[in-house]
């Protein structure tokens, strides 16, 4: 996988992650509790991340790692560290993706970027449910799962899973329409700190290539 390939696979992640958390809802099941509870009482969140990317045969994989920020709503901050850098920042207008090895910025607006993809998951704006359909999606690998599937089908994924290990949010897992599988792990995760507003905001660094708006 190349890096501007892999760029837009962690934009797609990212985005993906920022839209589900963000939400309130009907009728609620085990999982889908938890993952509204988890919602109601979060506002901000810091927690790093190992992200894994498997193809449809299951042999190529990819692994990254990195630190999430999310703050809602519209806003989410997502640095991958390994094996080389990598910046996404949402600052509620617009999403910028940054890549220094390419010297590369590319940016859209949010709603464009947003709309009914995994970031609206996790930093959206609160219409979880009109964007996506919550279902159990049972337990594995010690944890409870909520299946999440995009109620516009072109968005690029065909679901999303969230699970939780009691209370806590612990992995999502993502299947693209390409038969790829992206699996990410959180870990120290915070729920609600402080997080400084610069760290949603982006300026492009002088001599880069800003693709876009």
């Amino acid at each position: 996988m190349n890096q501007q390939r892999f760029l837009r696979r962690v934009a797609l992640v990212a985005v993906l992650g920022a839209a589900l958390l963000a939400g309130a809802g009907a009728a609620r099941a085990a999982a889908i509790e938890k993952l509204h509870r988890f919602l109601d009482a979060t506002k901000t969140v810091r927690a790093e991340f190992t992200q894994t990317v498997v193809s449809r045969d299951a042999r190529s994989r990819q692994q990254s790692s990195g630190v999430m920020l999310f703050a809602r709503p519209g806003k989410f901050r997502w640095q991958v560290d390994k094996p080389y850098s990598q910046l996404l920042v949402g600052d509620g207008e617009r999403v910028w993706m940054h890549d220094p090895d390419l010297r590369q910025v590319t940016v859209r607006r949010m709603g464009d970027a947003l709309g009914s993809t995994p970031a609206a998951l996790l930093a959206g704006d609160g219409a979880l449910e009109k964007r996506f359909a919550l279902r159990e999606g049972g337990e594995a690998e010690g944890l409870e799962w909520v299946e999440a599937t995009p109620r516009n089908a072109d968005t690029g994924f065909e679901r999303v899973r969230i699970g939780f290990a009691g209370n806590e949010l612990r992995a999502m897992e993502l299947f693209d329409n390409f038969g790829q599988t992206t699996r990410l792990s959180f870990s120290r995760l915070e729920k609600n700190p402080t997080l400084a507003p610069t760290l949603f905001r982006f300026t492009p660094p002088a001599g880069v290539d800003v693709i876009g708006e």
